[in-house]
């Protein structure tokens, strides 16, 4: 008898070989965003320990759905607030189309600067 037979797991067979009957716990399918991808990949490249932990533990899917979130909402924020301070509205994105483009894009890579600064490499 084998220890995993012990501990009360169960095999079928599969043409000429026993597999063991292994399922994983019914966790929610939870998206991962660009956020949570980027901090996944930072914590593979530069915390692998904390990595592996959470992933053993089978937490890594909820911390990664917790920062997409996070980063998300400041991200939404940022972009908002910033927005209004620079009086970027839709009476200049009518008239001048291009500047409107640029400011916003320049808007946009300021918060997503902020966001990666504060929320996902840390």
């Amino acid at each position: 008898m084998t220890e995993f037979e012990k501990l009360g797991g169960t095999y079928r067979q599969v043409g000429d070989y026993y597999l063991p009957n292994l399922e994983i716990d019914n966790q929610i399918k939870v998206q991962i965003g660009v956020w949570g991808q980027r901090h996944r990949r930072f914590l593979k490249e530069n915390h692998r320990v904390r990595y592996y932990n959470l992933l053993t533990t089978g937490t890594l899917n909820d911390y990664l759905a917790e920062i997409e979130s996070r980063a998300q909402a400041m991200f939404d924020m940022l972009v908002r607030e910033l927005s209004e301070k620079e009086n970027l509205t839709e009476k200049l994105k009518a008239s001048d189309p291009m500047e409107w483009v640029r400011r916003s894009n320049n808007l946009r890579n300021r918060a997503t600067e902020i966001v990666n600064a504060e929320v996902i490499f840390v």
